[in-house]
């Protein structure tokens, strides 16, 4: 993955903050394409892997960047609505530093190289951004660049008919990019609630 660009992910970062904020108190336990992940879960992972990965880029290795996701179901805390925004500005923020994406970090307990942490959270809140857009029924429109990252990484992840997160899903290959995106993380498309 060597050679990577460095890529802003503040755009995406506000799409993201955007469709939590178009989630109703009342979509909170809807279904996500996420195995075992209603929507509030779906919230929390994506605020714990905002912190996570703001860690890992400033270099801030501990408890944030060991914890294993999937280890135990994230729970949403009760100021989710003001926290959300601030950690995904933050994360946005500790990625625009050349240094993150050089040298070696850690996420979810794993040591890889910071241009790797760099796509895996692209990819992370690309898909979790579908994820959440198509249990919420809101319109999503990814950021271009985040998009062509989250695809690069899952690409070169996949090894036969596997993603890192699962079996992949087929896709044509003419597919808009976010459908084959989505395929790569081993959900499909078409998902609906």
């Amino acid at each position: 993955m060597t050679g990577t660009t460095m890529i802003d992910l503040g755009p995406q970062t506000r799409i993201v903050a955007e469709l939590a904020e178009g989630v109703t108190d009342g979509q909170l336990a809807a279904p996500t394409p996420c195995p075992d992940y209603a929507v509030h879960h779906l919230l929390a992972h994506v605020a714990g892997l905002s912190v996570a990965f703001r860690d890992a880029a400033r270099k801030n290795l501990g408890v944030t960047t060991d914890h294993r996701p999937g280890a135990t179901l994230p729970e949403l805390g009760p100021y989710w609505r003001q926290e959300l925004p601030k950690a995904l500005d933050a994360l946005a923020e500790a990625w625009r530093d050349p240094a993150a994406w050089s040298g070696m970090t850690r996420a979810g307990g794993v040591d890889l190289p910071g241009e790797v942490a760099a796509a895996v959270v692209a990819d992370e809140l690309v898909v979790h951004g579908w994820d959440l857009a198509r249990a919420a029924g809101l319109e999503y429109t990814p950021d271009p660049a985040a998009l062509a990252a989250a695809h690069g990484f899952l690409a070169m992840a996949a090894q036969g008919d596997r993603g890192p997160f699962g079996p992949l899903v087929p896709v044509p290959e003419e597919a808009p990019l976010l459908d084959r995106t989505v395929g790569l993380s081993g959900r499909d498309p078409g998902w609906r609630p």
